[in-house]
């Protein structure tokens, strides 16, 4: 099962309790949740925020790709998973995306988390602009998309 959304940050803030929610079950035996936030510092410059924009339509499609590749490459059948990122501007230490997946064991739920992030990072058309203490900003180098899918 999976929940796959991109969260507009004006009408409503990323929380782990709807993760919670979502993949609490008695048919697995392991969750792991994975928080996302923005940090102070990046390639020695003092960050005081971050913009996230997105190509929605294209953002939840590699998200079902991803939980998809999953069953083939990790043969991990029975889970379910929460992905939300962030669009728009956000403050230190706000969330930017929350990953959450239900297993039922614990070594597949943190292989799991480890392959939908790093999946997320190669894949997914999201950009982010750092925005910086000496009022400077820059739009932050990405992945090309690598599969030809999207």
């Amino acid at each position: 099962m999976l929940h796959a959304r991109v969260i507009d940050i004006k009408e409503k803030k990323l929380t782990l309790s709807e993760a919670e929610k979502f993949v609490s079950s008695s048919d697995f035996g392991a969750s792991i949740y994975f928080t996302g936030t923005v940090r102070n510092q990046n390639n020695n410059k003092n960050v005081i925020g971050i913009t996230y924009d997105s190509h929605d339509e294209l953002v939840l499609k590699s998200f079902k790709e991803i939980y998809n590749e999953a069953d083939e490459k990790l043969k991990i059948k029975d889970k379910t998973v929460f992905i939300e990122h962030a669009k728009g501007y956000l403050n230190l230490e706000e969330i930017s995306i929350i990953i959450a997946v239900a297993c039922k064991h614990r070594d597949q739920a943190y292989v799991l988390s480890r392959y939908i992030i790093e999946e997320i990072k190669k894949k997914t058309p999201i950009w982010k602009k750092e925005h910086y203490a000496d009022n400077q900003s820059e739009w932050l180098k990405g992945n090309p998309l690598v599969n030809e899918k999207i």
